[in-house]
């Protein structure tokens, strides 16, 4: 979702590096069928993406780019779940990871070819390597959520994030929050609790799968803050993008071998493949877009227009497969989205330059 997704969203941190949400994955020559044609229209759409991020158009009413760019990408994530759940109804978990990986790096690493001339590379650092290995974990946890829950609830859980990385900013970004955050944190994972239900949902131990997903993406916006100040954002994201194809690669491949998984190659019907070129194609534009947003706009603007997906992945959920939240899972999700709002707004308050004299106090 994430993009997860991208739910990129920072914690204090005044002026976001260039750093790009997500990574892809490699593109295998090897695959048993042809991706569709409609690989290369994607391509070039991500290479206008990354080539001509629309400037600035900051004008007389006040638009900022970042807000355009991170509602886009919320709106386009849960399109990009749909279709990995649909997968998931054909193959395991972990295969639809790797597919889509690959699918995604087959958009993504063909656009960093085109724009070599602008510095555009791979870069193999120690941040691109984290960054992979948490990136893969989330997508292999989400997904599995997916496969067995609504996306919607899935989602629900994984909003989370939020929550935890306004923990990890203190230790790991040296922004601690008050006590008001700590207790709106508290109040979030509550809420999630309600979600959750232990002991009375039906989807059992399979409901943790969410709050996994939540860690290590919380762990990876830490990690392209950091990276983020020192590599260019497109070269980071191709650098994590071969490292998150490799493990699932590696996966797969020891669970195929040495064990069982569900990776009906040659019987998958035809719509599988458009549905794995369109989950990579999602996603791929999804953590663009995200990366440029961040890379424009403070990460406190951005905050609330993750929420976005939640809405999404309703719609999706219900269009797609007729599922639709209960009453106790509403509320759970208010409370998770009331608690993470009431932390954007406290800090917008904290970090608030001063207001001239005449506009009083709020």
């Amino acid at each position: 979702m994430a993009s997860r997704l991208d739910n990129a969203s920072g914690r204090g941190v005044p002026h976001p590096p260039s750093a790009s949400v997500a990574p892809g994955f490699v593109l295998n020559a090897r695959m048993p069928r042809p991706v569709p044609a409609g690989v290369e229209h994607g391509v070039v759409a991500m290479t206008l993406v990354l080539r001509f991020p629309f400037l600035s158009f900051r004008g007389a009413a006040g638009v900022d780019p970042g807000m355009i760019f991170m509602t886009a990408a919320m709106l386009l994530l849960p399109v990009g779940d749909t279709l990995s759940k649909l997968l998931a109804a054909e193959m395991d978990p972990l295969a639809v990871t790797l597919f889509r990986l690959l699918a995604q790096g087959a958009f993504l690493l063909p656009a960093a070819a085109l724009l070599h001339g602008r510095g555009a590379g791979f870069a193999f650092t120690r941040g691109a390597v984290l960054s992979g290995c948490l990136v893969a974990g989330m997508l292999a946890s989400l997904i599995s959520a997916f496969a067995v829950m609504p996306i919607a609830t899935a989602i629900a859980i994984f909003f989370v994030e939020p929550l935890l990385l306004t923990l990890l900013a203190g230790p790991l970004l040296g922004e601690p929050p008050g006590p008001r955050r700590l207790a709106a944190v508290a109040v979030g994972l509550l809420g999630a609790l309600v979600v959750i239900r232990p002991g009375g949902a039906d989807f059992g131990p399979a409901m943790l799968l969410p709050l996994i997903a939540a860690t290590c993406y919380a762990l990876n916006m830490v990690v392209l803050r950091k990276a983020g100040a020192h590599t260019p954002v497109l070269n980071l994201q191709c650098g994590a993008t071969l490292v998150a194809a490799g493990i699932s690669l590696l996966a797969v491949g020891a669970l195929a071998t040495f064990g069982d998984i569900r990776l009906p190659l040659t019987t998958l019907p035809g719509w599988s493949w458009w549905a794995i070129a369109g989950s990579g194609l999602c996603a791929a534009l999804s953590f663009a877009l995200i990366g440029e947003a961040f890379r424009r706009t403070e990460a406190r603007t951005l905050a609330p227009f993750q929420y976005l997906e939640i809405l999404g992945a309703t719609a999706m959920g219900f269009l797609v497969f007729g599922d639709f939240p209960d009453a106790a899972t509403w509320l759970g999700v208010a409370i998770i989205l009331g608690s993470g709002l009431y932390i954007v707004q406290r800090e917008r308050r904290i970090h608030r330059p001063p207001a001239p004299r005449a506009a009083g106090r709020s």
